[in-house]
């Protein structure tokens, strides 16, 4: 644990302005060929919170996290990562993508895949070295699978390879991080590795915003939501935004 505190103290250093939200979006809009998929979007994220952006399919969750990362065009709208556009902070921000986004056949072993995080400290024209090898390896043994580090990602399940993804964010030693239903289709062992991760996120300062499909268990696993539906419904602690009312109206 003391390590990463270290590590979030290096983080906070990197930002320019401490005291900036993680993420804040100012009359958002996203289209695909003419029809509006998000719509005005304004929202502001605190820091420090395990969030869930939960909505009905086609609702534009994953274009949000697209979008706060500038791989989708916007039609309209301002996105600021700790203040500044994202361009400019993206050392600060971590991704998990989808797993039916990712090519599983690409002829990289999971040591690879992991020591990918880290290209943006590195410098891209430089060589992976041995201790980058060995904290990607510390990021694999974090998520418990670091006996599967020379194996081949398409020899990987499904869980394992969600896993790799995860020790990959960790490796980008972020602090904010955007993922894309980390809990898609995975094992109960998996899932469960997965929240521990996210509290020990959380509990060293990081925030992390989840897409999120699972309304059984947004209590249990997080203290922020975003309701969404092409338009923000609600946003807020879930306390108070998880309630009955507010999920018809999503």
């Amino acid at each position: 644990m003391k390590k990463f505190v270290d590590q979030k103290r290096d983080i906070l250093c990197e930002k320019e302005h401490p005291n900036e939200l993680p993420l804040v979006i100012h009359d958002l809009t996203v289209a695909y060929n003419l029809k509006p998929v998000l719509w005005d979007i304004e929202l502001n994220i605190p820091e420090g919170k395990l969030v869930a952006i939960v909505g009905p399919n086609g609702a534009g969750k994953s274009t949000l996290l697209k979008a706060s990362m500038d791989l989708i065009p916007r039609t309209s709208g301002e996105i600021r990562i700790y203040g500044k556009p994202y361009k400019d902070h993206r050392k600060l921000v971590g991704y998990v993508p989808q797993r039916e986004s990712v090519d599983w056949d690409f002829p990289v072993s999971a040591l690879e895949v992991v020591a990918m995080g880290m290209y943006a400290r590195i410098g891209w024209i430089r060589r992976v070295k041995r201790p980058h090898l060995a904290q990607a390896m510390e990021c694999l043994k974090k998520v418990g699978i670091d006996h599967l580090a020379n194996r081949q990602i398409s020899q990987l399940s499904g869980g394992q390879q969600q896993r790799v993804f995860l020790a990959r964010a960790l490796a980008q030693d972020s602090a904010l991080y955007l993922m894309d239903e980390p809990f898609s289709a995975v094992d109960a062992a998996t899932e469960l590795a997965i929240v521990e991760l996210l509290r020990e996120l959380k509990n060293t300062g990081r925030t992390c915003i989840v897409v999120h499909h699972d309304l059984a268990t947004v209590t249990r696993y997080f203290d922020w939501l975003v309701l969404l539906n092409m338009r923000v419904v609600a946003s807020g602690p879930v306390k108070d935004i998880f309630t009955p009312e507010n999920l018809q109206k999503t």
